[in-house]
This record gives C-alpha cells, structure tokens and sequence, in this order.
C-alpha cells in the first residue's frame, strides 16, 4: 500500500494498532505480558515494545497516543533498538481510551497533511 500510516494507542498492559490507507483498515491488539501495571519485568516491557515494532513493519508514518508515559518510553525504545520504527514515528500525542473507530477517526484526520503532502511534488 502506498500510504499506509498506523495509529498505536498504547499504555503498560496493552496496544492498540491500528493500520490504515485510503481504502483498508487493519487493527491488532497487543497485550503486555506482565500482569502487574508499571510494575512489569524489563524483559517484559522489550518483548512488549517488540511485538508492537513487529506489528509496525510496512508503514510509512505511526503516531503514537494514549494516557501516561508509555508511548514516550516506547519511542525511546525504539531510537534505541529499532531505528527504522523510530524514524516511522511522526508525533506522540495524549489521549483517553477511544475505541478502535475513534482511534483511526482520529489518525485519519492528523494523516491528511501527510497524504496532502505526498501528492504535491513541491512540498517535501
């Protein structure tokens, strides 16, 4: 797909991914594997934060939303170990618990710069 962007709603025990372009839309969830919030192994969190970098591969722009630090810890994660999902990420913003509808409402309005963007040769 020419312009898939993702939409990532996330906080410690699970993620929302939604993946979209003009005509499709796909969403997963991914659930932490510790039980017990902000409280989790290290190992728990990397295998978190790999599951969603995993989900991620093929899109062209990921914003990331959700209440808390998580996305913020997710993001340097990935400038740290996932360099490719890192460059993906366009811009983390704060958000309540939207439902997957809302979630890609709300991604589909944010993307519409890029998309505007892509189709004119003179930005860019």
């Amino acid at each position: 797909m020419s312009t898939f962007h993702a939409v990532v709603w996330m906080d410690h025990q699970e993620a929302h991914v939604v993946m979209f372009d003009r005509e499709h839309i796909q969403a997963q969830r991914i659930h932490s594997r510790s039980h017990h919030k902000h409280q989790g192994k290290v190992g728990d969190a990397v295998a978190f934060y790999q599951d969603i970098a995993t989900a991620l591969i093929g899109t062209h722009e990921v914003l990331l939303t959700g209440p808390g630090l998580a996305r913020q810890e997710f993001r340097v994660w990935c400038q740290q170990h996932q360099a490719a999902t890192a460059n993906r990420i366009v811009d983390s913003i704060a958000s309540d618990h939207p439902s997957d509808a809302q979630l890609a409402a709300l991604a589909k309005q944010y993307f519409k710069k890029f998309d505007a963007m892509a189709a004119d040769p003179s930005q860019g």
